[in-house]
């Protein structure tokens, strides 16, 4: 049994009057692990300890049962045999105080009572069985006489003294005190204080083969084992059930992992979304695990195949870890992202390759189903049904989970599985070295505490299915994940020669046994009492993780900023044109805006100058002002010099326009002198593209006569495609081609830019095209290559061409398609029930001939309508599945022959103008798809 009870002895504390006594007890043994206790019935009692303790004229005595008349006292909390001790108290209370352990009854009025107890009570053994756990109860209860007992006395200074006495009914009431102690009213005061002691319980096998953990019982004394729902999956993919039951599943749909069977948790429940993860979608993978609860909806999913790279999303919004709201925890631990839940002490893990799901058996044990199976430490009942029966195997069961998810339609929940998955490698094969580390050395430490049986099969059937994907990694690692769990961790991807290495971003160093919440500069005082350890990413020794949020590792503890920077206390930085400073304290960082220099008044003032504001080198927040010269803004222009002078310029210093003047020039003068040596209507040389002479015009200002140039004459023809452009050097340009020139083969040109098609004028099946590339213009013929066509087929006047000019078809453009058989395959789906595979159909298609006309006889429009509509068709059968698992036989018509058939034309109303264009723009475009599809043919 997952519960078994503890060994309790209860010790009984008997006082008269008021005042109360000290428990004489021993003090409660504790279980492994510290877990506070409730009280009676789960809720808590508040009592008051006050008043004068008593003398120690005390005795404690114990008696073996006799025959004496029998009474009934308050049972202890549950365990096993009890022996009470009864302590009896006798005599005027001492006037010293105790600590707060001191316990009194309900209030009474102080007075001085006078109370009369005799005779001694034993009560008879007797047991009692609950459940699995049987208790053996003795009690013996023993008074003395007293004469009197003294209550504590008013303080006021007038008015007489009451007296009165505190009468209770017996057994009436109860109340827990501290230290595992209750107290139980009597009769006419008298307090039973009964100290509860724990023996520790025998420990109990858990079927999942880990160890069991301890539970603090309800009373919150005592304790027991119980075994914990673990379930794991992992590979492609492979399950352990909440109490051990190993299978394999190969669906590619989303499934229930565990949902409750009586719902005592708002929409709780943890599902997975497989997928086909081989190129034959024999075998499945797991991509995303889903955790419902009350409001919120946690998605980890992987986001590159068969990888540790996770995202995580709540209410498909991708959050930041660590996250906490609504009473969900999502955080880091090593190479997992963990989801868990407090309130319910469970959690979720998922890393990409494999998952785990632990809850206490407490809150859900004999209350779990789906592929996880049903937590009671029996195996048997593991692949229960969604209507509580029981399958042959657990296969069969997992395909009975399927949930409806959107974005998997071919999924259709309730559907028995086509075939039952095989578990087995299809054919023997060597398996993967790596398989062997399980039963080896490396794991061996954990042997004894984790079965490896199961983990290495399988090992061997991800190693044979699919060896290509390294998969086998995925049974070492949750073979070792769950050996940490039982407190052994192991360092293994060592041994795998590089084929299951894991690889850390840069600042981390990977551990396989490193703390389940690594230590941080913001909770490094906190007292992390788990003693399991994980593998993954971690500081690298004599740094920390600065926040658990924050993933940069320090040496100190100082302040880490937007910009992922470590800084000690007292350091100044500007980040984001900030100046900040890190201190100790408050947000950590505080920072101001970055403050500039005034700019320098150089100004830029002189004529052609204009501002510009250029990246300061050494301070890129504060721009530099500088001053840039533009000639286009300056107003001189250059003048115009006499004959026999050239104009010069220059920049003054510190300035940006130039200076021009008019300076004396010998070439020039030479060419004057040329000139008028040379004489009227003489040859006069000014530059190699001119011819000029002198004229006998006279110039008043020099003089001289006037030289007049014109151009030399130059060859403007270029071939087709060329233009002539200028070129610098030369008097009359170059032909520079612009254009391609194509011949064809009717000896005719083509002149056609880059990026132009067109058609040959004589032939319409060839197209010539252009393109520039690289400097280089390039044509390219392109011929058209028709379909088969009979001519003699076609009906008269029914020949035409294709929408590309080239081709020719029998079929007019109003009707592309003429009427005939369209097969298609598709499921049948008749009440609920569906085919296995998919079923041919056949179905009619095309356009048949319909006009409308004008009748000037009949002064209306005539109509004559003709639709596509099968001429021959048979009834066959089909073998449908239905969900409950049996099928059943249904017949339907598929078309065999299809011809045009006369109907009957009905009158359009008003609003269908509209949707008759609709249906032409539609018409029109399926014809040109057709048309293209026929010349890609």
């Amino acid at each position: 049994s997952p519960l078994t009870g503890s060994q309790t002895t209860a010790v009984s504390t008997t006082t008269s009057g008021p005042s109360s006594a000290t428990p004489t007890a021993s003090t409660p043994v504790s279980p492994p692990v510290s877990t506070p206790g409730v009280t009676e019935s789960g809720t808590t009692t508040k009592f008051t300890t006050s008043g004068p303790t008593p003398s120690p004229h005390s005795t404690t005595k114990v008696t073996e049962p006799s025959t004496h008349e029998p009474t009934t006292t308050e049972s202890p909390p549950t365990g096993s045999p009890t022996t009470a001790v009864s302590t009896t108290t006798s005599g005027p209370s001492s006037p010293e105080s105790t600590a707060s352990s001191t316990v009194s009854p309900p209030p009474v009025p102080t007075s001085t009572v006078p109370v009369t107890t005799s005779g001694t009570t034993l009560t008879e053994s007797f047991t009692t069985t609950s459940g699995t756990t049987s208790s053996n109860f003795t009690t013996i209860t023993t008074t003395t006489t007293t004469s009197e007992i003294t209550s504590p006395v008013s303080t006021s200074t007038s008015g007489p003294k009451a007296t009165s006495s505190a009468v209770t009914i017996p057994g009436s009431e109860s109340w827990w005190l501290c230290n595992c102690t209750k107290a139980i009213c009597i009769e006419d005061n008298k307090i039973e204080v009964v100290p509860i002691i724990c023996n520790p319980p025998p420990k109990p096998t858990c079927s999942n083969g880990l160890s069991p953990v301890p539970v603090i019982d309800e009373d919150g004394c005592c304790w027991h084992w119980e075994c914990d729902c673990y379930c794991t999956g992992w590979g492609d993919p492979h399950y352990m059930t909440f109490d051990g039951l190993y299978y394999s599943y190969q669906g590619n749909c989303t499934y229930v992992l565990v949902e409750e069977i009586t719902k005592k948790v708002d929409n709780f429940g943890v599902y997975i979304d497989n997928y086909h993860c081989d190129a034959h979608d024999a075998v499945s993978c797991p991509r995303t695990i889903i955790v419902r609860h009350e409001t919120q909806e946690v998605r980890i999913a992987t986001t590159k195949p068969n990888t540790l790279e996770v995202e995580v999303t709540v209410n498909k919004q991708v959050v930041a870890l660590p996250y906490k709201k609504f009473g969900v925890s999502i955080y880091e631990s090593g190479i997992n992202r963990v989801v868990e839940i407090p309130a319910l002490k469970m959690n979720v893990t998922y890393n990409g390759l494999s998952f785990s799901i632990r809850m206490p058996y407490s809150l859900f044990g004999n209350n779990t189903y789906g592929q996880c199976g049903t937590c009671n430490n029996k195996t048997a009942d593991d692949c229960m049904l969604p209507d509580g029966s029981i399958a042959k195997n657990c296969e069969t069961m997992a395909d009975h989970w399927q949930v409806v998810d959107p974005s998997k339609p071919q999924c259709s929940p309730g559907l028995a599985p086509t075939k039952v998955p095989s578990t087995t490698t299809p054919q023997p094969c060597k398996e993967s070295s790596i398989c062997e580390l399980i039963l080896g050395s490396v794991f061996k430490p954990c042997h004894e505490f984790v079965q490896p049986e199961k983990y290495y099969r399988a090992c061997v059937f991800d190693s044979c299915v699919l060896p290509s994907l390294d998969l086998e990694c995925s049974s070492l690692q949750i073979y070792a994940a769950t050996c940490a769990d039982q407190g052994v961790c192991l360092e293994w991807r060592s041994h795998t020669s590089g084929v299951c290495s894991y690889k850390c971003p840069s600042g981390k160093e990977y551990r396989a046994c490193g703390p389940v919440k690594e230590r941080t500069c913001k909770a490094s005082q906190q007292n992390e009492t788990s003693t399991k350890e994980v593998e993954g990413c971690f500081c690298p020794n004599g740094t920390m993780l600065y926040d658990s949020g924050v993933d940069v590792c320090v040496k100190t503890c100082g302040c880490v900023g937007v910009d992922m920077t470590p800084r000690e206390f007292g350091e100044k930085f500007t980040v984001d044109c900030q100046d900040c400073v890190c201190v100790e304290g408050g947000t950590g960082i505080v920072c101001r805006p970055h403050e500039c220099p005034k700019p320098s008044k150089n100004g830029c003032d002189g004529e052609g100058f204009y501002e510009v504001n250029e990246v300061n080198p050494e301070d890129s927040c504060c721009p530099m002002v500088t001053c840039k010269c533009n000639a286009s803004l300056c107003t001189a222009k250059a003048p115009r010099c006499s004959l026999g002078f050239e104009v010069q310029s220059h920049i003054p210093s510190g300035q940006c326009c130039p200076v021009y003047q008019c300076e004396f020039s010998i070439t020039l003068s030479e060419t004057v002198n040329n000139s008028l040596t040379a004489g009227p209507n003489s040859s006069v040389f000014v530059d190699k593209c001119q011819n000029c002479f002198c004229t006998n015009e006279v110039n008043i200002s020099t003089q001289l006569n006037i030289i007049s140039c014109e151009h030399i004459p130059c060859n403007t023809y270029c071939e087709p495609g060329y233009e002539r452009q200028p070129v610098k050097g030369e008097c009359c340009g170059r032909c520079v081609q612009t254009k391609c020139a194509i011949h064809t083969a009717q000896n005719s040109n083509l002149i056609l830019s880059p990026g132009e098609f067109r058609n040959d004028p004589y032939n319409n099946c060839t197209i010539y095209s252009c393109v520039k590339l690289h400097n280089q213009f390039i044509s390219s013929t392109s011929e058209i290559t028709c379909p088969a066509f009979n001519e003699e087929s076609c009906k008269p006047g029914t020949v035409t061409f294709l929408p590309n000019g080239c081709c020719k078809t029998c079929a007019p453009l109003d009707s592309p398609t003429p009427c005939s058989v369209r097969q298609r395959r598709d499921f049948i789906v008749f009440r609920g029930c569906r085919s296995a595979d998919r079923v041919v159909m056949g179905e009619c298609e095309g356009t048949c001939g319909t006009f409308s006309m004008y009748s000037a006889e009949a002064n209306s429009m005539e109509h004559s309508c003709s639709c596509c509509r099968e001429s021959g068709s048979s009834l066959k059968e089909v073998e449908l599945k239905c969900p409950d698992g049996s099928t059943i036989s249904h017949k339907y018509i598929s078309v065999e022959s299809c011809q045009c058939q006369d109907t009957e034309c009905s009158n359009p109303q008003s609003n269908g103008l509209q949707s008759r264009e609709e249906q032409d723009k539609a018409s029109a475009l399926n014809r040109s798809k057709r048309a293209i599809s026929l010349t890609s043919k």
